[in-house]
């Protein structure tokens, strides 16, 4: 007779425990354990089993008390000890059968029983995770209409399905609070802003500063030749410049933030009509005070009505041409940085997994930590805030999804289409990234024929690109997974982290505009501006929805071969958080979004 030992961890969450009876049973090579009740304090003796395969767990509903499994632990006869992960809920009355822990690939498994169980596994999660068409020319997401569709491995626990509750407490009083007379300036009494916004929003170096420090540091680009629709002259900017140099001679440091919203139609807020245009804005790196703004044309076509404004001009002139950019910028960012390129991005890959990767696959492992609660925030997110009466319909001037459909390349915007890795010092992740995936990738891949003959892995990129992003380019494996968990992890903390802190100070980065932009110079006055600036009610759910949104909120390899990669990726990412720590140290302004205690796994608020 035999003794096997198992130790059963269930979920640390709250109510991840159950009182309903729970059964395992061991099966091995050379037979089955027979069922046992798992609060059995006897010893239960069996005929050895062999090398053991799986053990299957059957939670029996007497009153209907759901379970969350971590993982089964088995100690056998010979003192070895297999892991058997699970991370599930048990619903209701269920059986699940989990296999050893070891990643295996589809041809690495040559037993008939592996095979079957793999193609099971498969099938029934195709059944759970289908595919659905959301907005046309948008990637596809995942076919749940509410947060109770999607299956509970992917929702989110009870700790932060109560902190949801509690933001949505927070939205509602700071409606009540939108009864105050109040102008957006003088909001500071009621919500904690940051102070350094608060004091420098107004400075042309800060304004610059935000496109490359700010939630949307990816939105400039070189200039070397100005657009024909954007006559700049070296005259209007020869003052700004200085005597040593002139506009012609600044090729290589100029840049262009050229903001995508034409024919996008605005929108209408408490039944009042908002504007928006697409702004054109000319930046140049001073030697002595950074990035800043040389000239703005708010909108596309050069006409009389539309001048182009220039930092020379009235001091509220300036101003309001610098909001209307910020305020174009803020739509950009929400629709396309935020939520196209990372949440919709990483989305389509987290479906595609479920369905064609089991368990037992080494990318399954790679990949799965960084899906943890895409499938309920992005539902979440279409349900109450981009939906047609969603919370952003409600405060900003145009549709979120109908911006995502405006661009255009929206079809193959990707982590790849982009690029992958960017000249940025705030990306330092990025490379150890790359360097830790291509180690693990190259511990179950000796050659292109391996990827090539992995059919689950192929039928994996098969259902990235026909129900997602048509248009993805040819890249190798490591390429495609470091993009993904990049996306899903760097990508997303340094646009997502900073919501509050640039945003939240509603004149920095407004919502809405209720008045059209001035056809002249000489017409801004302060009355103007905050005639122009959201209301009360859009300002206090902007700071609400920026505070909730940018909140901070399992290891499934065993082998040792892949913890040494872990341990090594773990001590470089200690490495940059010393090293941006110390960078930060004596600094007023820091920036710490990517510092990597930071910085979720996934696309998790």
């Amino acid at each position: 007779m035999a003794t096997y030992k198992l130790f059963v961890a269930t979920g640390t969450n709250q109510y991840a425990g159950t009182n309903d009876n729970v059964y395992a049973t061991v099966i091995g090579k050379q037979g089955e354990s027979g069922k046992k009740k798992l609060d059995n304090f006897g010893k239960d003796h069996c005929l050895p089993l062999g090398d053991i395969w799986f053990v299957e767990l059957e939670k029996c509903s007497s009153i209907g008390d759901d379970w969350f499994c971590r993982y089964v632990e088995v100690k056998c006869p010979d003192g070895t000890c297999k892991i058997f992960p699970c991370y599930r809920w048990f619903v209701g009355n269920m059986t699940i059968r989990l296999r050893e822990s070891s990643a295996r690939k589809v041809q690495d498994d040559t037993m008939h029983d592996f095979h079957f169980y793999r193609q099971k596994e498969l099938q029934e999660r195709q059944q759970t995770y289908r595919w659905k068409v959301w907005k046309s020319g948008i990637p596809k997401c995942i076919d749940a209409v509410f947060v109770q569709d999607i299956p509970p491995e992917h929702r989110f626990f009870n700790g932060k399905s109560s902190d949801f509750q509690i933001s949505e407490t927070q939205t509602a009083l700071l409606k009540l609070v939108s009864g105050s007379s109040h102008s957006p300036f003088k909001l500071k009494h009621l919500f904690s802003f940051s102070a350094y916004v608060m004091k420098h929003w107004k400075e042309d170096w800060f304004f610059g500063y935000q496109f490359l420090n700010g939630c949307n540091p990816r939105m400039i680009k070189s200039c070397r030749v100005l657009p024909v629709n954007f006559p700049v002259t070296e005259d209007m900017v020869q003052g700004t410049l200085g005597s040593n140099t002139t506009l012609c001679k600044e090729l290589n440091v100029r840049h262009l933030l050229d903001i995508i919203l034409e024919g996008i139609p605005a929108n209408k807020i408490r039944g009042k009509h908002q504007y928006i245009t697409a702004p054109l804005c000319l930046l140049y790196e001073h030697p002595e005070r950074g990035l800043i703004p040389l000239a703005i044309q708010i909108q596309q076509i050069p006409h009389k009505d539309n001048p182009i404004f220039l930092p020379s001009d009235s001091e509220l002139d300036w101003l309001l041409a610098k909001m209307w950019v910020r305020h174009a910028e803020f739509q950009v960012y929400e629709a396309l940085s935020h939520l196209l390129c990372t949440h919709l991005v990483c989305e389509v890959f987290c479906i595609a997994t479920m369905r064609q990767l089991p368990e037992v696959h080494p990318i399954y492992k790679l990949l799965i930590p960084h899906m943890r609660d895409t499938l309920e925030i992005n539902t979440n997110a279409r349900l109450t805030l981009v939906s047609d009466t969603g919370i952003f319909k409600q405060v900003c001037l145009v549709k979120r999804h109908a911006i995502c459909h405006s661009y255009p390349e929206g079809a193959s915007l990707t982590p790849f289409s982009l690029p992958l890795f960017p000249l940025n010092r705030l990306y330092p992740q990025e490379g150890k990234g790359w360097v830790f995936v291509s180690g693990i990738v190259d511990l179950f891949y000796s050659s292109d024929k391996d990827v090539m003959e992995d059919m689950e892995l192929q039928n994996w990129i098969h259902d990235v690109v026909t129900e997602g992003f048509k248009d993805l380019p040819n890249f190798a494996l490591v390429t495609i997974l470091a993009g993904v968990i990049f996306t899903s992890s760097a990508l997303h903390a340094a646009i997502n982290n900073g919501q509050y802190d640039w945003c939240s100070w509603v004149p920095n980065t407004p919502c809405t505009m209720r008045c059209p932009p001035p056809p002249q110079k000489g017409l801004a006055t302060m009355d103007l501006i905050m005639n122009t600036l959201p209301g009360i009610p859009e300002s206090c759910i902007q700071v609400a929805i920026t505070w909730v949104l940018s909140r901070e909120q399992p290891d499934h390899f065993t082998e040792k071969a892949v913890k040494h990669h872990i341990d090594k990726f773990q001590e470089a990412l200690k490495k940059i958080e010393k090293s941006i720590d110390e960078r930060n140290a004596n600094r007023q302004l820091k920036y710490e979004y990517l510092s990597p205690r930071k910085i979720e796994n996934s696309v998790a608020i």
